[in-house]
């Protein structure tokens, strides 16, 4: 039998064009693998980024402000019964949470003390009223100041000073910090304790007031914002060069630190595991503010326990976690025990850690893509590792360069 070459009169050969073609694509192709290895995963994050800016923009073009705020409010009608905070076994949901802010505005409200744009500072730790007390002032329209709980006596003042609140709010576990201030106190700031009464004199308690307080909404008109840029939040500094300096953080900003667990690939059916203290932004807005983003769950443990950390994680079936260098350094240093990669922790989000720490932390806990990112919070800008790459806090996107 003859081929079917024989009987056609033109021979099968591919047109130069075709082959200059094939081999230009197979060359880029190799190009890009050897000196651009990011090339695709840096496309995907920036139309990521690109279409979030896009739908903020969108907001804005129709007079629409929507805050990190908003958006739970609507989260906690769309999905009331969701799980949004876990804290020591006890489980809250998203309308939990909203019915208890709202008793937190209601007594502020009825009190008459606060009007929006008012300062009031927060001196409490990691717990579920912390984050009550936040969004429930939030709600009045009031700039929320979030003070470091390990600052005590001058360097504490300083900061109340500085941020000039009409009211301040202690937790019950502070009281010696505010025991040890309140004689040089400003005069002008109202105080209130998280108890159900208060021992010192002119303070007043806040939770017997949330507990006869009504969980109806307070008006929208008193939360909404006119301007992404007007201010939300203070978070201060550290204070290692110094005294702490406040950080002015505005809706914008919340809503760009929302955005960075769902810029890492975190989704809705995710569980957070935040460790870290919210009176820092990685925690309030990278944490709370990014299971809002992603309408996910929240596990908050009042303090670090390394003892403790990959046993929570198990517990609670926790997927994405958050750290700081040191954290890594802490959870290696740990006893090796069996069973250490028997977990769900697919995503690691945070700064700081070193190459070799990296290296052991993957070899030891398994397969867990590790994000780092590098941002002052009173910057304007930050860089995102979000391709894992070992080592490398500050990769700038390819497409930035060009």
């Amino acid at each position: 039998m003859r081929a079917w070459d024989d009987f056609s009169p033109f021979p099968m050969v591919l047109p130069t064009w075709l082959t200059g073609v094939a081999v230009g694509i197979a060359s880029l192709h190799l190009i890009q693998k050897l000196f651009f290895p990011y090339f695709w995963a840096d496309l995907r994050y920036l139309l990521k980024v690109l279409l979030y800016g896009l739908r903020v923009e969108s907001y804005r073009q129709r007079g629409k402000i929507v805050t990190v705020l908003d958006k739970f409010v609507k989260l906690a009608e769309k999905q009331p019964y969701k799980a949004f905070l876990i804290y020591d076994g006890k489980v809250l949901s998203y309308q939990d949470v909203d019915k208890r802010s709202n008793r937190v505005a209601q007594v502020f409200l009825s009190h008459g003390t606060l009007k929006k744009g008012d300062t009031v500072a927060l001196l409490m730790g990691n717990e579920p009223d912390f984050i009550h007390v936040w969004f429930g002032l939030a709600k009045l329209g009031c700039v929320v100041a979030f003070l470091n709980f390990n600052v005590r006596s001058r360097s504490l003042l300083h900061c109340l000073s500085s941020c000039e609140p009409k009211i301040l709010i202690v937790g019950a576990d502070l009281l010696g910090a505010l025991e040890e201030i309140l004689p040089n106190l400003q005069k002008g700031i109202d105080v209130w304790v998280m108890t159900k009464d208060s021992t010192f004199p002119s303070v007043h308690s806040l939770l017997d007031k949330m507990e006869a307080a009504s969980e109806d909404p307070v008006p929208v008109s008193l939360r909404s914002a006119n301007n992404l840029k007007s201010s939300v939040l203070y978070i201060f500094t550290s204070g290692t060069t110094g005294l702490p300096k406040a950080a002015v953080i505005s809706h914008m900003q919340v809503l760009k630190g929302a955005a960075g667990l769902w810029a890492f690939g975190a989704t809705a059916e995710d569980i957070i595991y935040i460790t870290l203290p919210l009176y820092h932004s990685a925690a309030s807005l990278l944490g709370i503010g990014g299971c809002i983003e992603l309408g996910a769950t929240c596990v908050l443990r009042k303090k670090f326990s390394a003892s403790q950390f990959w046993s929570d994680c198990k517990k609670y079936n926790v997927t994405v976690i958050q750290y700081i260098g040191e954290l890594c350094r802490y959870l290696c240093s740990q006893p090796v025990k069996d069973g250490e990669k028997n977990h769900k922790v697919r995503l690691a989000v945070g700064n700081g850690v070193r190459n070799d720490v990296w290296r052991e932390f993957l070899d030891r806990f398994g397969a867990i893509k590790i994000c780092e990112f590098y941002g002052a919070t009173e910057g304007n800008i930050c860089f995102m590792n979000h391709t894992g790459k070992i080592g490398s806090v500050g990769r700038t996107n390819f497409f930035y360069k060009v």
